[in-house]
């Protein structure tokens, strides 16, 4: 089994927490035999022995997609990869959504019959982020606004 893990900073245990469950997760895989790597859209403060670390340049490839191709192909090395174009990114952020264990199941019932494509929230829980097409953005967005505000 290939197994590539994605995060900010990585595997890089100098930045925090998160980093270090990415690390600590390619490890057990790895005790299972399977082939694990990691993404990291920063470069490392400190490499992880035995650890396949690649690193994006965010600046590289959020606006502009000439390098889409090359940052595929990569990826392809590690991991199965597919893209999908002309998706948005929704984030609810704020401090109380820590405590509203009912907060993601209001905003997708906000959402109605809009397809994710992806659901995320930070290992802080301070957000909920959603990737939806493109030409779903408006009305998502309206649906939310009317539920929340």
């Amino acid at each position: 089994m290939r197994v590539l893990l994605v995060n900010s900073h990585g595997a890089d245990p100098a930045f925090g927490g998160a980093e270090r469950y990415v690390r600590d997760l390619a490890r057990g895989f790895a005790a299972r035999g399977w082939d694990a790597a990691v993404l990291s859209a920063f470069p490392q403060r400190m490499q992880v022995e035995g650890l396949e670390t690649m690193t994006l340049h965010g600046s590289d490839w959020r606006d502009d997609t000439r390098r889409l191709p090359e940052v595929a192909a990569a990826l392809a090395e590690v991991a199965d990869v597919t893209r999908e174009d002309h998706m948005a990114i929704i984030c609810a952020v704020g401090d109380e959504l820590q405590s509203d264990p009912t907060f993601v199941s209001h905003l997708l019932e906000a959402l109605g019959g809009i397809p994710i494509r992806m659901v995320s929230q930070a290992a802080a829980r301070r957000n909920i982020t959603l990737v939806i097409r493109e030409a779903d953005l408006e009305t998502a967005l309206a649906r939310v606004h009317k539920a929340f505000f």
